[in-house]
């Protein structure tokens, strides 16, 4: 099936073939003085984007293939080819059903459970099955509706030493499929917890992280410039909420965000640069950890580091 092709300078910028063949940013001489110095990780990358003849995928190819040659294990979910559902359903509730959350009351989670189960002879058998159930044994059932997609993709982020992620920019936020991987997958009891102070009081800086990847890299192309980003307070506002909030919050050592701005309105030159610069944070992914002491920042009001 041919890629469909689109009117306009910014749909021929971001969906031109001869953009998808830029040269290598490292010669191989010195990817294999490279890969000599690293240890190998194992680095998922969540892409985001319909089309595969896009800018946004000659980043991912670029990315993956500096990973490779670096001697890192690279595993890829493209959530439009395997058709991720974004939406956030009653069944992801069920991650909830944790023994940290002081919320539950027996009596009005078993009524519950009752009047879910369906028609009149349905509900009088789970009246019955249910009447003996303690308040752990509830939530554990409760726990068995949680979405097997979503079981599947926390297993890949637990497999990985290291994350990644190629999207673009809509909205100064990320583009829905991605953003809502990140609200279904990284779920309570995952990726955090919370104090019992921080559900009573409704306390931010109650939760509890739980993530130990070393390193979450996020790759984004633009329509706009940089200094666009800069002057309106969108990058800003993109970091507190995207970076921190998504991705340093919930325990991730380094968060890096690379922007390739203005790839419509850029010339071919550029994006090739561009192009170089996504091989080259694949296969420098490792040794451009920062030290511990370097990574860590000072947490901030609200709780968010």
């Amino acid at each position: 099936m041919r890629p469909r092709r689109g009117p306009g300078r910014v749909e021929a910028a971001l969906h031109t073939e001869a953009f998808r063949r830029a040269p290598r940013g490292l010669d191989r001489q010195a990817a294999r003085r490279h890969e000599g110095t690293v240890r190998s990780m194992r680095v998922l990358t969540v892409y985001a984007h319909p089309n595969p003849a896009s800018f946004c995928h000659a980043v991912l190819e670029q990315f993956t293939q500096g990973l490779t040659d670096a001697g890192h294990e690279s595993d890829v979910v493209d959530l439009y080819a395997i058709k991720f559902n974004p939406v956030y359903g009653m069944d992801d509730y069920a991650f909830f059903a944790h023994e940290s959350v002081p919320l539950f009351d027996e009596t009005d989670l078993r009524r519950q459970m009752v009047a879910e189960a369906g028609g009149p002879l349905r509900r009088a058998v789970a009246r019955w099955w249910l009447r003996d159930q303690r308040l752990p044994e509830l939530l554990e059932v409760v726990a068995k509706r949680q979405p097997k997609d979503v079981l599947a993709q926390q297993e890949k982020v637990a497999a990985a030493d290291g994350l990644a992620f190629v999207a673009p920019i809509y909205w100064m936020n990320l583009p829905a499929m991605l953003r809502g991987w990140v609200e279904r997958v990284f779920t309570y009891g995952f990726v955090y917890t919370m104090s019992r102070e921080g559900w009573l009081d409704g306390d931010l800086s109650g939760r509890q992280p739980l993530l130990r990847h070393r390193k979450a890299l996020i790759m984004t192309p633009t329509f706009f410039r940089e200094s666009d980003y800069r002057d309106s307070g969108c990058g800003a506002a993109i970091e507190r909420l995207v970076d921190d909030f998504g991705f340093r919050y919930p325990g991730i050592e380094q968060v890096e965000h690379v922007y390739f701005y203005a790839v419509g309105a850029v010339g071919e030159e550029r994006r090739h640069e561009y192009l170089q610069q996504a091989y080259r944070l694949g296969h420098e992914y490792e040794s451009s950890l920062a030290p511990a002491h370097e990574s860590a920042r000072e947490p901030v009001k609200g709780g968010v580091r």
